[in-house]
């Protein structure tokens, strides 16, 4: 077994520190497989931007010494990249060859593997969650053998990619490309409520990518941020006041007093894809991570409803909260992708770093979002357990099915898994 190193590892934003004996770094799939085998409990560790137990395990994996190994087919329209890559480096080479990803999460820091196995999303009314976009998959099942299942050849594909790590250690992941195009990005601040929930599917049918940023005080969003795909047939009209906001007239972080240096390039200014659909910059560091994230996706014809359910809270949330974002994500045929068959509107919320405050504030939420089946995301702070998940979810029993056949040893559960998915 490759010699490792005692863990002194935490998560991004430090309110979870892993337990694992060691850290090892392959530098081939060969040493991947002979440490994978050898192990009784291992799970890759991506770029720690779970909020949770999710990534921990006896053992742990980083792909990070892994090259990237980006290879893309023109003419089948898909590139095949090292799961280990972060989606910053696999845009830029992309865009390098004239080609786009269909989407980006917030921040282009994390790891292609570990999004998709969570269900990591953008936003945008046709836009899909990234695992989505993935058309093939190579991973390390539990014996350490090398497996490869992909949309058109295998019958249970779908219940693969949103994998939460338990079938194995994703080593390549292949995902449909599409030519690049130009985003240009627009933001209004203030913008009223009341304007935005009478049309609510206008609004985010506005511009190829929509999010809103609230602390659900008051009667105004806050900010209101517009991604327009340039030449997709959409309006080409931002004017200077909209919905009973005013246009932005310097660029703005999406938290409110923060600088904005680290975000990409808004007031219209047209640029490529890739420096436009994250909010924040490859080349530079995220956020300090000091904070906590939930998520909830609810389906999109509730969301006006849940909205106004979580407005009607604002005092029990916004004391613990630096924002919240509102996001669009279309349906997907995932078993465990929070956007399964159903249209979604997700609820982010970025708390401050107070785990005991913050349990007590998710705990509001999950109350107030249960009436409309909110699924939550599965790297975030939430406290659901898989008796409450399973009926979310239509195929949550395939999946464990699955998962006990390609690891029926249970080498890549954990206590998070077995409370969240498996218990029951």
């Amino acid at each position: 077994m490759p010699v490792g190193q005692k863990s002194t590892e935490m998560n991004w934003a430090g309110n979870y520190r892993y337990g694992a004996a060691a850290v090892h770094h392959p530098r081939c799939e060969d040493e991947l497989r002979t440490l994978v085998a050898g192990a009784g409990s291992v799970r890759a560790l991506g770029t720690r931007h779970s909020f949770n137990a999710l990534a921990d395990a006896e053992e742990l994996v980083c792909l990070d010494a892994l090259a990237p190994n980006i290879t893309i087919d023109a003419a089948a329209m898909t590139a095949t990249v090292s799961g280990g890559t972060r989606y910053g480096i696999l845009a830029s080479e992309l865009a390098r060859h004239g080609f786009a990803l269909h989407n980006l999460a917030s921040l282009p820091h994390i790891s292609v593997a570990g999004a998709i196995a969570t269900g990591t999303h953008g936003s945008g009314d046709g836009n899909g969650n990234l695992a989505s976009a993935v058309a093939g998959l190579r991973f390390i099942d539990a014996a350490g053998d090398v497996r490869t299942v992909g949309r058109l050849e295998t019958a249970d594909f779908a219940g693969y990619v949103v994998g939460l790590g338990a079938l194995g250690i994703v080593t390549e992941v292949t995902v449909g490309i599409e030519p690049a195009f130009e985003v240009a990005q627009h933001v209004y601040l203030d913008v009223a409520w009341d304007q935005v929930l009478a049309d609510y599917d206008a609004v985010t049918g506005r511009a190829y990518s929509v999010s809103l940023f609230t602390d659900w005080h008051g009667e105004k969003v806050g900010q209101l941020w517009f991604k327009q795909r340039l030449g997709d047939g959409r309006t080409t009209e931002f004017p200077a006041q909209l919905l009973g906001g005013k246009a932005a007239t310097a660029n703005i972080h999406p938290v409110p007093g923060m600088a904005a240096v680290n975000c990409t390039a808004q007031l219209g200014a047209a640029g490529t894809w890739q420096d436009r659909l994250a909010h924040f910059r490859a080349d530079y560091l995220p956020s300090s991570g000091a904070e906590i994230q939930s998520e909830w996706l609810v389906a999109r014809e509730d969301a006006p409803a849940a909205i106004n359910a979580l407005r009607a809270r604002a005092g029990e949330i916004s004391p613990v909260l630096q924002v919240t974002e509102i996001r669009s994500v279309a349906a997907d045929d995932l078993w465990l992708s929070a956007s399964y068959q159903r249209d979604s509107v997700a609820l982010h919320f970025t708390w401050i770093k107070d785990q005991s405050a913050v349990d007590k504030a998710v705990a509001v939420v999950e109350e107030t979002l249960a009436p409309f089946a909110a699924r939550p995301h599965w790297g975030k702070a939430f406290n659901a357990r898989a008796a409450e998940l399973a009926p979310l979810y239509p195929r949550f029993g395939d999946f464990q099915v699955l998962a006990a056949r390609l690891d029926p040893t249970g080498k890549f559960r954990n206590g998070f898994l077995d409370r969240a998915v498996f218990a029951g």
